[in-house]
């Protein structure tokens, strides 16, 4: 069986490289491959502070990718025509934003509810964060949908996109580095590519491309297909979840459930080994641009036990926001 598997992914890469085009395509998305799963330095728990930050990739270089990226992100992710809802996201990130002195140091950030199956947020470079109308649904109170913007906040702050490019430039890719890729992370491809991006001794590299590749081959059209940079290591997470946890806490939600989404997608994790069904292919984008784990869990768990402060569980408003989201919900 495991000969017959490889043997068609294996069949799906020599077809993806037989034609110029596919080589091209092959060659522009190989960057943030890499970029997704080479591990970086371990220079970590600065708590988003980039000081002595080792990238050449400058603000205004993730603003350009941004402007770039944008357009077409539009199109796969559409706003949700609900101007309240809207207003209502934009008000809760801005006050994440401003209560952790965020605003244009150095980007200006914007939030958008979009339109679509999937079970996600995510962030592009310079401020700009998407949360699915799904990923609100599945949220039980507003302090956790807060851990999860703040989570997507913590990603900026730390320029984890920044850094995993320029890791991708300094590996010699550099002519391709800010090219959209096409989707090659499918269950087709996974673990062929996998052993070609990853060192064989990385078996964290091998087994997540191989993991998530088959999960995005399973669901289709997901993030990590068509943006490959969204693909997050561990420590970026590790990161982004105590930035997310401090600035959320610090805009006055309550500690014991910012990081509740994040114990659900472990829990979510833990039962896709039964079997993959529905709600699993609605997850299979924030499973891959988010990867779960114990360690995780047990880092936002500590961090709780070890704060003072206590803080508002939920609001009326986030309450009219899950009224609101469920005729936008496909």
């Amino acid at each position: 069986m495991e000969v017959s598997v490889l043997e068609k992914l294996e069949q799906g890469l020599r077809q993806l490289n037989s034609t110029a085009q596919g080589r091209r395509t092959f060659l522009k998305v190989m960057p943030f491959l890499v970029a997704g799963c080479t591990p970086v330095a371990r220079t970590r728990h600065r708590e988003g502070d980039n000081r002595g930050q080792e990238t050449s990739i400058s603000v205004a270089d993730e603003k350009r990718m941004t402007e770039e990226y944008l357009p077409k992100m539009k199109e796969d992710y559409p706003p949700i025509n609900d101007s309240w809802l809207q207003g209502y996201l934009t008000d809760l990130g801005n006050n994440i934003v401003n209560s952790n002195s965020l605003h244009q140091n150095p980007y200006e950030y914007n939030f958008t509810m979009v339109q679509t199956k999937a079970i996600n947020a995510f962030a592009l470079p310079a401020g700009t964060i998407f949360v699915t109308g799904p990923l609100l649904n599945l949220t039980e109170n507003e302090s956790e949908l807060a851990g999860v913007v703040g989570h997507e906040i913590g990603h900026v702050k730390a320029r984890h996109t920044a850094e995993r490019i320029d890791k991708a430039e300094k590996d010699q890719w550099k002519t391709a580095v800010f090219s959209i890729g096409g989707g090659l992370l499918g269950g087709v491809t996974g673990l062929a590519l996998a052993r070609i991006i990853c060192s064989p001794r990385d078996q964290e590299c091998l087994e997540r491309i191989t993991k998530y590749g088959a999960m995005a081959g399973a669901a289709g059209g997901l993030l990590i297909q068509k943006y490959g940079f969204m693909a997050n290591s561990r420590e970026d997470e590790m990161e982004a979840d105590r930035i997310g946890f401090r600035t959320s806490v610090a805009a006055g939600f309550s500690k014991d459930h910012v990081g509740g989404f994040f114990e659900k997608l472990l829990e979510m994790e833990d039962k896709s080994d039964k079997g993959q069904n529905q709600l699993m292919a609605a997850l299979a984008d924030a499973m891959s641009t988010h990867p779960p784990s114990e360690e995780r869990v047990k880092q936002m768990r500590q961090m709780a036990k070890e704060e003072s402060r206590t803080g508002t569980v939920s609001t009326k408003d986030y309450r009219e926001a899950k009224r609101r989201i469920q005729k936008y919900l496909i």
